[in-house]
């Protein structure tokens, strides 16, 4: 059973309470399509679950078949940087698509982002060891593949349908509840 191998820490980027009961860590790729199919599946198991669960997105851009996954994911860093990861986030899987460096852009200057300094950050790579470090841990963890899903630190094998999800989580909760 793989488990998660890098803790839950201040680079993370987490939706949902810390505290909560339920901890469900995603490694994506906003241009892989599973992902994409995912996205609104994950989005309806946070609204489920609301105050027991909290959701984690590491980044595990598959670079060689998904070109501009690396590109949009130091983008929703660079969003994270001005609290807006969420809204990037969002943005880039309802737009992907048609993901190409200008919907970047565009949605970079819809969330009020200057085009400029998103540049500068992608021509300069300073969200490049973030994103490395999440695609670390993430091999550390035994993915290799996206979307990858741990709950409460073990790795989800099944499906990522939403009763799939929702009843694996309801699984891992009553075992550790009997811990």
């Amino acid at each position: 059973m793989a488990t998660l191998k890098t803790p839950i820490n201040k680079s993370d980027h987490v939706r949902g309470p810390m505290r909560a009961a339920i901890t469900l860590v995603e490694y994506g790729d906003y241009q892989c399509p599973h992902c994409g199919m995912a996205h609104p599946i994950v989005n309806q198991v946070q609204a489920y679950f609301r105050n027991s669960l909290r959701f984690v997105f590491r980044h595990f851009p598959l670079t060689e078949v998904h070109p501009l996954a690396g590109i949009a994911a130091e983008s929703a860093e660079f969003a994270g940087a001005a609290g807006l990861f969420w809204e990037m986030h969002d943005a880039l899987f309802e737009n992907q698509t048609v993901l190409s460096i200008s919907t970047i852009f565009r949605i970079a200057d819809e969330l009020r982002l200057p085009e400029v300094m998103l540049r500068n950050a992608l021509e300069t790579g300073r969200y490049k060891n973030k994103v490395r470090s999440d695609f670390m841990g993430g091999v550390r963890s035994g993915v290799n593949g996206t979307p990858a899903f741990f709950i409460n630190g073990v790795r989800h094998d099944g499906a990522y349908d939403f009763v799939s999800l929702t009843d694996a989580i309801q699984l891992r909760l009553t075992a550790d509840s009997h811990v």
